[in-house]
């Protein structure tokens, strides 16, 4: 990721971006049968979106996108949401790491991916999140940092199946670098 200019494009993603995190999260969820714990389908989207934008765009519309799921569900539960914001922060840096912009998606890249990916989420979901719920709404430790890791497996788990589907179809969108040659 070369482009560190903050553009009207940047803007147009956080939006979207923020939109389809809401839908996904709100709708497209899987039961794991531990309360108020899913299996997410909305962190994979928001790699895809941190290794194409970056920290910033991904880490705010992990915010957005997981405050309007809360605000239309069960409230605000403000140490997730922020949790979620980091995340796609985490998921953005990912960007410096695998050019996707020049069609590149190979073994290395997913390597990297699968390792970023997996250490952001358990950073995230096994300490960050649960941490938070101690500290601020003085819950359980042996609930929240349950809830924790099976967040963070299965997001790992779903953000490595689908999150390496998804940036390969994106890759194969792009034109390898160095893969033009002028006729002459």
């Amino acid at each position: 990721m070369k482009e560190t200019k903050f553009t009207v494009k940047h803007i147009v993603a956080i939006g979207i971006g923020a939109a389809v995190f809401f839908i996904l999260k709100r709708f497209l969820v899987i039961p794991t049968g531990f309360p108020n714990t899913d299996i997410q389908t909305a962190y994979p989207f928001l790699a895809l979106l941190g290794v194409i934008y970056g920290p910033i765009v991904a880490g705010l519309a992990g915010f957005i996108g997981h405050l309007l799921g809360d605000l239309t569900s069960y409230g605000a539960w403000w140490t997730w949401i922020t949790a979620s914001g980091i995340l796609g922060v985490l998921f953005g840096l990912l960007a410096y790491r695998i050019p996707i912009s020049e069609g590149n998606f190979g073994k290395k890249e997913i390597t990297t991916f699968l390792v970023g990916e997996t250490l952001a989420n358990l950073i995230v979901w096994v300490v960050l999140a649960p941490i938070g719920d101690i500290l601020i709404y003085a819950e359980a430790a042996n609930k929240v940092f349950t809830q924790g890791i099976i967040a963070g497996l299965t997001n790992s788990i779903v953000t490595g199946i689908i999150g390496v589907i998804l940036l390969k179809a994106y890759a194969q969108t792009k034109t390898n670098k160095g893969s033009l040659t002028k006729e002459s």
